[in-house]
């Protein structure tokens, strides 16, 4: 069979059609496509083999559409590859290709997680450790990310968030909520005690009356 006409997709800018003795025969990636000329001659095993790369092309380009919007763990896209139907040979390969092209870091993306955590919601060592390992993430990983946390900085900076809507609450409704709140965050009662009363004596209690001339 012999390549008779490369075509750029209308649709889809970074595919080709191949036509093969004048007809259409299947569509592969440009950096596929780059291997092909027109007048070239291809067996069965050529075929085969230009399939095979455009079938590792097409994984890998999903799989970086799935690292867009954030960094993802080596498991995650792992897991959202085998979801497409991805062979696990085919997986390896492309894993192999990000971590080569350093757009598959299991450390690195520890700690972003544990960073973006401390800016936006900060919450205690326990829970985040339970985070990177449902993300699948090895234990090495894991301390190496978490290594230098303060549990007790962290409690006090989320809850100082949260206290501002509380402030003018009973003590005890304070405290049941501020404590409440911290704990969802997986803080235990020897972080949340102390840093729900300083935060009361700093913002929940009510001013002193002002005892007048």
């Amino acid at each position: 069979m012999k390549v008779t006409a490369l075509r750029v997709q209308s649709r889809n800018k970074t595919r080709v059609n191949v036509y093969l003795d004048g007809k259409y025969a299947f569509g592969v990636a440009k950096v596929v496509a780059a291997r092909l000329q027109i007048g070239q001659e291809l067996d069965d095993a050529a075929l085969a083999n230009l399939r095979g790369l455009d079938d590792a092309e097409q994984a890998y380009e999903r799989a970086l559409k799935f690292l867009a919007p954030r960094p993802r763990s080596e498991a995650e896209v792992r897991r959202r590859l085998k979801q497409h139907g991805i062979e696990p040979a085919l997986i390896d390969t492309v894993v192999e290709r990000l971590r080569e092209a350093g757009l598959l870091d299991d450390q690195a993306f520890a700690n972003y997680w544990v960073d973006n955590r401390a800016t936006f919601r900060p919450r205690s060592k326990r829970a985040l450790r339970v985070e990177l390992r449902q993300k699948g993430l090895s234990d090495a990983a894991v301390r190496a990310a978490l290594d230098g946390l303060d549990d007790a900085s962290a409690a006090h900076k989320v809850a100082a968030q949260r206290a501002g809507r509380l402030a003018g609450l009973g003590r005890d409704e304070f405290r049941r909520k501020l404590g409440d709140f911290l704990a969802r965050r997986g803080f235990g009662y020897d972080i949340v005690e102390p840093v729900v009363e300083r935060l009361w004596n700093e913002i929940g209690q009510p001013a002193a009356p002002d005892p007048g001339p």
